[in-house]
Formats: C-alpha cells, sequence, structure tokens
C-alpha cells in the first residue's frame, strides 16, 4: 500500500504521516509540502502522482488563510479548487482512492444546530466557496473518492488557537468571539478518520469533527480552566469588532452524523481532547 499526503507540513497532514508511519499495515507514505508540490500545477501534481503511483491520495494541502482567500480568490479557486481537480484527475489514472480534506465554511451558519452531510451548502466567502469548488471537483474527476469535512483545528504545528488562549492570559492583546459557533477538532483525531478512509478505501462525504460545540470565547475558557487558569483573563469582542475582510458563519457547527452511519467511531468530546494536547510535554507551545 502507498499513500500520498499533500499538506504534510501542516496540521492535520504532518498528523496523517505520523498515523500512517506508525500503522500496524506499514504503507509506504510519501509526504509532500508546498515547498514539494504546488497544488495550482497541474504538471506537478501529475508529475507526483504518476512517478509514486499511490494506491492512495490524502488531501489536506489548501489555503486556509481566510482572509487571504478573499484578497485574493484566483489564487484561491487555484489551489482550493483546480488542484483537488487535478489530483483527482491524476489518481483516477490509476485507480488511486482520493480522501480530501474540506472544511465547514460551506456553510451559512443559517442552520441553528449542527450541520449533517446531507444538507445544503451556502458559502459566504471565497474561502468556502473555493473548497466547495475542491469537493465538487473531486466528487467528478475521481474514480474513488471520499471527503472529509472538519472545523477549527487545533494540533503541534504553527500558533494555533491553544496558543492564542495562552497567551491573551499571558497578557496579548487578543479578544474572543462569542458569537460564531463551531466544532472544535484535534488534528491527530482528524488523521485517525483520514488514515481510515484511506486504507478502507471508504466512500462518500463525511464530518470529522471532534463532539461537542461551543463559541471562539468558550474554547478558549476551556483551554485556561484546563490549564488552572482564570477565564476572566479573557477578553470578549463581536465578529464585527474585529472587522475581518472575510464573511464567518455564525454557526457552523458539524455533526458526525454520515461517520455513524458506516460504523465508523465518532470522535471524543474536543474538551477530552484538549485535556490530552494540554498534557502533552510543550502542550499548547505551538
Amino acid at each position: 500500500m502507498k499513500v500520498l499526503v499533500t499538506g504534510a507540513a501542516g496540521q492535520v497532514g504532518s498528523e496523517v504521516v505520523a498515523a500512517l508511519t506508525d500503522h500496524p499495515t506499514q504503507p509506504e507514505v510519501l509526504g509532500v509540502t508546498h515547498a514539494d508540490l504546488d497544488l495550482a500545477d497541474r504538471e506537478q501534481v501529475e508529475q507526483i502522482v504518476a512517478t509514486f503511483a499511490p494506491h492512495a491520495i490524502v488531501n489536506p494541502g489548501a489555503l486556509t488563510n481566510v482572509d487571504g482567500c478573499e484578497s485574493d480568490p484566483d489564487r484561491a479557486f487555484s489551489v482550493n479548487a483546480l488542484g483537488p481537480r487535478f489530483l483527482a484527475l491524476a489518481g483516477s489514472r490509476i485507480g488511486a482512492h482520493v480522501v480530501h480534506v474540506s472544511t465547514d465554511y460551506v456553510f451559512d451558519g443559517t442552520a441553528g444546530r449542527p450541520y449533517h452531510e446531507w444538507d445544503d451548502t451556502n458559502p459566504i466567502s471565497h474561502y468556502g466557496r473555493s473548497k466547495l469548488g475542491g469537493e465538487i471537483e473531486v466528487a467528478r474527476h475521481a474514480s474513488s473518492w471520499a471527503i472529509a469535512r472538519t472545523a477549527w483545528v487545533f494540533g503541534n504545528r504553527g500558533k494555533d488557537f491553544v496558543q492564542l488562549a495562552l497567551d491573551a492570559a499571558a497578557g496579548a492583546d487578543y479578544g474572543f468571539v462569542d458569537d460564531q459557533t463551531g466544532s472544535p477538532s484535534y488534528a491527530p483525531d482528524i488523521a485517525a478518520v483520514l488514515v481510515h478512509l484511506a486504507l478502507q478505501r471508504v466512500s462518500g462525504l463525511f464530518h470529522a469533527v471532534n463532539e461537542g460545540v461551543c463559541t471562539r470565547y468558550q474554547m478558549a475558557a476551556d483551554v485556561l480552566e484546563l490549564r488552572g487558569l482564570d477565564p476572566s483573563l479573557l477578553k470578549i469582542v463581536s465578529t464585527a469588532d474585529l472587522g475581518r475582510p472575510a464573511a464567518r458563519p455564525e454557526f457552523s457547527a458539524m455533526s458526525n452524523l454520515a461517520l455513524a452511519a458506516a460504523g465508523i467511531p465518532r470522535l471524543r468530546h474536543y474538551r477530552d481532547a484538549l485535556a490530552e494536547y494540554l498534557a502533552q510535554p510543550g502542550g499548547g507551545a505551538g
């Protein structure tokens, strides 16, 4: 078994590579970063897929800067929509199973309840539109595919939300919105689902988020509480106060209905994942 993983330097991609490397079946893994592969470059994509000839392709790679996508939609669609098209077409030529990672931002946030996989999409930003484009391209062009939507990812790569909360408790001037509700998701838990979908060649559309729903502020408060710090150290702001270029869905929490229906275990509660993360040496240190 050979598995190609894009975005291998990112939070989710790095955990997918680690999970595959430690998997009992010992698949051969090729993890590529943006430095190795520009998803918007069709020739690069085709060359890497043809040369490595993977049985499965896991694609967490994406342009994820939401406001950056708003200011440069051409680049957003080139990476997030055309990139998955190129992977799907290249993979279909060799019969590879494509597992594509998408986002809660394909929804407009007006449902007032967690979204399931059969809900209509209606993105309100160029980031969300480009990611929905990627979903459409994979479903249209891959001969075998799964799409896994996730959200509010935290993990050991980069300056994640957990570190922002800890920095705020230490005096950094950050505010946390209490009018955006979603599903926090732990990168290793997401990776475990993606690996299962890839190695078992499971097909279909899934949500892959940790159980539990909260606002951004509540998640930051949970981080401080689990660290034995005072949540009152945090400053509450509104989304409007931040004045960001891209619109955010107010309520984009998702349910893992399709995972359960397919007999795949739901992810644990996000607070349990947060507790494990913070208990690690350097947990929350970026």
